[in-house]
Formats: structure tokens, sequence, C-alpha cells
């Protein structure tokens, strides 16, 4: 504990540093690299593995169950001769739900009669319906309309409240790749793309605008007064893009912190919930949630922060104040620590103050 302690106090310092802004350009390479693969991943595969409620079908539920292990259902529908795809999930303590391409009465009765004997209960407990895709075609509309508006209006509120486009543009760049990310990672997975994999998909966002969000925070109070040289002097000595970086090292922490603590439920639900106690409905959902944390973690730090930073680079009052700051190194302290300052990884002996 003292050491991770003192590993943070040294990001906070600047006395240790990890190159977000200097090798902003290696990140987003591999960033791209990985958007483009996960793009390909559905395509390779075929599509994704869309659910019952988006390709309709017929669904039959087991209630009151002594075994919910899901051989007996596959094996009872593959005695109908039903040779299309089914699906046979334990979706809670003693009920288990089996799903197949949409069926007549006769091969309804068949299948229902067939889960009947291989799970030894009575007709009663056996619930048949119809799904139709269109209930899926209406959600997946509205989701992306809502995606839409959401995405809209969350980027004007940033630009609102940092009083810059520019934060606003990188953080939905982050958003952006962790959406694709969590996306692709889902299809190679394999699992069915089902209402609660979107509602995850959804919640992912939030949670990484708020990681984005605490991070630029940060950056906004680090480069504050730079540019017009009313920063205190601990600062000004500093380029514009090595305070950047070193916002996103002093939040590196905490964001990892924050990952880890939503990570942990969701991962029981994941891992216990789902593979021990048979909570089926959930892992979809979870699943989505588990791989949406990790990504927006990384996207937050090494996608949105060089993308601000890149953006702001080409600005004069921000070459101006590099170059300035370079000089001042330079003559306080020799050619060698301006090399480091020139690189965006110089160590200050004075820590930033803290917010």
């Amino acid at each position: 504990m003292p050491r991770f302690t003192d590993f943070g106090n040294d990001l906070y310092s600047g006395r240790k540093s990890f190159p977000f802004v200097p090798k902003r350009k290696l990140w987003l390479s591999i960033a791209a690299v990985l958007v483009v693969i996960s793009a390909l991943i559905p395509v390779v595969r075929g599509g994704f593995n869309l659910g019952i409620d988006f390709t309709g079908g017929s669904e039959f539920v087991v209630s009151d169950v002594a075994d919910t292990s899901v051989e007996p259902g596959q094996e009872a529908v593959a005695g109908t001769g039903h040779e299309g795809e089914s699906t046979v999930t334990n979706i809670a303590p003693g009920t288990v739900r089996v799903q197949t391409e949409q069926l007549d009465d006769d091969q309804t009765l068949a299948v229902r009669d067939a889960l009947v004997e291989a799970y030894d209960v009575s007709e009663d407990q056996v619930a048949s319906n119809f799904v139709g895709p269109t209930w899926g075609a209406g959600i997946s509309q509205q989701m992306v309309r809502g995606l839409v508006i959401f995405l809209a209006l969350t980027a004007i509120v940033m630009a609102l409240y940092f009083r810059t486009w520019k934060m606003s543009v990188a953080s939905m760049a982050g958003v952006f790749v962790t959406v694709a990310l969590t996306v692709g990672t889902y299809s190679l997975i394999g699992w069915e793309v089902t209402p609660s994999a979107l509602i995850g998909f959804l919640t992912v966002l939030s949670y990484s605008l708020y990681d984005t969000v605490v991070v630029f925070d940060k950056v906004r109070e680090n480069t504050r007064g730079l540019l017009d040289g009313s920063a205190p002097p601990a600062r000004l000595n500093r380029g514009f893009l090595d305070q950047i970086n070193l916002a996103a090292n002093q939040t590196l922490v905490r964001s990892l912190n924050t990952s880890v603590v939503g990570l942990l439920p969701v991962g029981s639900i994941l891992f216990i919930g789902a593979a021990l106690l048979g909570a089926g409905t959930l892992k979809d959902l979870a699943l989505a949630q588990f791989v949406g944390i990790v990504w927006g973690t990384l996207a937050t730090l090494f996608v949105a922060t060089p993308v601000y930073a890149a953006l702001r680079s080409i600005e004069p009052a921000v070459k101006k104040q590099e170059q300035r700051a370079a000089g001042d190194t330079t003559s306080s302290a020799g050619p060698d620590s301006a090399g480091l300052a020139e690189g965006g990884a110089a160590a200050s002996s004075e820590p930033a103050g803290r917010a």
C-alpha cells in the first residue's frame, strides 16, 4: 500500500509520468486500428448474433423445474425434428427458456410436449408465445434516436461547461471509440444481442463521459492562465501540452480506482451470477458493461486526452507558450532540462496544486 501511495504521489507531482500526450500519435493510431478491427469482426462472423427480440421466433418458458440444465431442453427440441437454430437458457432459479425460429401450431405443440417430458413437468408449467421482429426493430430505432439526441446534448453541454468546443470534440471521440470497441468485443465473443445488451451499451456512455469529465476538469485547472501568463510561476515553466499530460497522470490513480470499483459488482454478476447461479438474463447486460468500462477508461486516457492535445497543439498561442516554457527551462536548468521539456516528460520539483 505505501508503494502504491508513493506511486500516486509521484504521478501527481510529475516525478513520474506516462506519455499520454507525447506519444499521442502512437495511441491514436492504435485506437484507429482497433476500431477498424472491431468494424470488421461482425462482417467476418456474418453479422451480429441477434436475439429473438430482433429476429422474431417462438419462445417457451418452463417454470418450477427441478433440474435447470440446458441439455434436456436441447435434446427435446432436436427430438421433434426441428432443424433450425434453438437457444436454451437458464434465466432464473427453476426456470428455463427455450427460443427457436418461428414455428407453426403443430410444431409448437410438439416442442411443448417434448419439454414437458424432458423436464418432467405439467403442461401448465410450459408457456409458449410468439415474438415478432417488429418489436426489436422499434426498440432499435428508438435507441438510435435517443443516442443521437443524447450525444448532441452532451456535446453542447460539455462545450458550454469547459468553454471550448475542442474538449467536446475530444470527449465525443473517446465515446465513439468506447462504443466501437465494446460492440466489436461483444460480437467477437458471440453472445446474443438482446435488449439487455443494448441497455448495457447505453450505460457505458455515461461512465465513459464521467471519466473524461474528471480528466478534463483537471486539464482545465492545470492550463488556466498559461497562455496569458497569469498562472503561478510553478506552472509557467511547463509547456501547455506537458500540463495536459500531467493532468492525465494526476487523475490516473482515480480513474483506475473508479474502474475497479465499477468492475467488481459487474464482474460479480457476469462471472458469479451468470456462470454459477445461472442468472442468464443478466449476463448480456453485465458483459456489455464490463467490456465497456474497460474500454471507456482506456479511451479517456489514450483517445480523448491525446485528441484534445492534438487540437490545441496547432494553436499559435499554444505554440508560443511551448517555446516560452522551453526557453525558461533552458535558461534556468541548462540544455538537458530543455530537452526533457520538449519531449513533454520533464519532471517538476514543484507539485501542481490539488483540486
